[in-house]
Order: structure tokens, then C-alpha cells, then sequence
């Protein structure tokens, strides 16, 4: 399995460029199913030259407007893409892939995922607190070798977002619960005002044995 990470900041980033910038967050796995059609998908598609045409199928997490846009998604199915729709709980089956669906800890309706393909597993979970049992018992029985983390707060302490996001601290201890159910940890969704440059959280968190996302970042499994 492949990701492309289309963009991994959090709702706090200006809506022009600056230094240090990143796009609301998006994914694209296998080139195949985008997740969260958010407002700056159709930016990364250009600069990352990601062919539309072959994204087969659209997934959100939640209806946030960083997330899920309208004109984003509507561009999507005009290319032939289909929009699919997973509750908290539920299965779905896309050609060779089967997805379940995992409640989070927001504050609002937000499914995180489990997606399998060919023997290999990812978990997707941006926007949300600790993981909420469901989703870990699932870890823990099937086992995956990638999990994308909610790391919006940065190292910041007392911060009130922690009831509805993932401070890197927190990562950090469910990493320690976790252990070997995940292969490869990475957080994404990072706020602009929570977070110091890039490379500062990239060395921190690499002593950890977890991997920063950026724009435009692949990863192959």
C-alpha cells in the first residue's frame, strides 16, 4: 500500500501561503481513495501530479470545512470518482479493499478507519482525542502496519483543544499501549499556532520513533 500525504495541517492555517505552510489535511491511498475532500485537494493534485481521473473513490472523516469541501468533492466526481459514505462500526468492501469504520472523540461525528488491502492495514484517525476503545481493541486484534495520528497541539501543555485533539504527548503514550500492534507511527493534522517549524517536531518526534508528515509526503508499505 502507498499514501500520499495531500496535506497535514489543522483548520488554524492561513488561507494564503506562508512560511511553513500546509494544506488542510488530506490523503490519497493507492492513488485510488482520497481521503477528506478538503478545500486545498485540488492545489496538491496539481503539484503533486496526481491523475484524478483515477481516483476511484472519496472518503470523508467529518464534516469540518477543512476536511470536506463541496466544489473539492463535486471536481472529484466529475472525473468519475464515487463518493462513499462509512458510519462508525460499519464494513464496506471497495473492490479489493475492505474498510471499517471506527467512532472518534470529537465534536462532531468523525469515523476514523481501518483500511486492508492484499495483507496490509492502515489506520486513519485525524480529528480526535485518545482513540476511543473500538478503535484500539481493532488494532490490537488485527494489527497494523501504518497508523496516522491526529497531532494537532504540538508539545503546548493546558490547552483546551486536548478534549477533541491529540496533543504529541499524548501520541506518545498511546504509542507506549499500542507497542507492536503498529509497525510504522505517523502524526499529521498540525495546528500553525501549536506547533514550532518543521524540522524541530520532525527531530523530536524521530527520537520517539514516530515520522512527522509533510505535503507531498509518500510512504510505501
Amino acid at each position: 500500500m502507498k499514501i500520499l500525504f495531500l496535506g497535514t495541517g489543522a483548520a488554524d492555517f492561513p488561507s494564503e501561503r506562508c512560511e511553513g505552510f500546509r494544506r488542510t489535511s488530506s490523503a490519497l491511498i493507492d492513488d485510488t481513495i482520497l481521503i477528506d475532500p478538503g478545500p486545498w485537494v485540488l492545489d496538491a493534485i496539481e503539484e503533486y501530479g496526481v491523475d484524478a481521473s483515477k481516483i476511484k473513490y472519496v472518503l470523508a472523516t467529518h464534516l469540518h470545512s477543512d476536511h470536506f469541501n463541496r466544489d473539492t468533492l463535486n471536481y472529484l466526481l466529475d472525473k468519475g470518482a464515487k463518493y462513499v459514505e462509512l458510519s462508525p462500526k460499519e464494513t464496506i468492501t471497495l473492490d479489493s479493499y475492505t474498510i471499517l469504520g471506527l467512532p472518534s472523540n470529537h465534536t462532531v461525528p468523525c469515523t476514523h478507519f481501518i483500511i486492508e488491502n492484499e495483507g496490509k492495514r492502515m489506520f486513519y484517525g485525524l480529528d480526535g482525542a485518545w482513540l476511543m476503545y473500538e478503535a484500539v481493541d481493532a488494532i490490537w486484534k488485527k494489527g497494523v502496519d501504518l497508523a496516522v495520528f491526529d497531532g494537532t497541539i504540538g508539545f503546548v501543555e493546558g490547552d483546551w483543544r486536548v478534549f477533541e485533539h491529540n496533543s504529541l504527548s499524548m501520541v506518545l503514550e498511546m504509542k507506549k499501549s499500542l507497542k507492536d500492534s503498529v509497525k510504522h507511527y505517523v502524526v499529521s493534522h498540525l495546528a500553525y499556532t501549536l506547533h514550532p517549524e518543521h524540522k524541530i517536531v520532525e527531530a523530536e518526534m524521530k527520537k520517539q520513533g514516530v515520522t512527522v508528515a509533510y505535503d507531498g509526503l509518500t510512504i510505501e508499505f
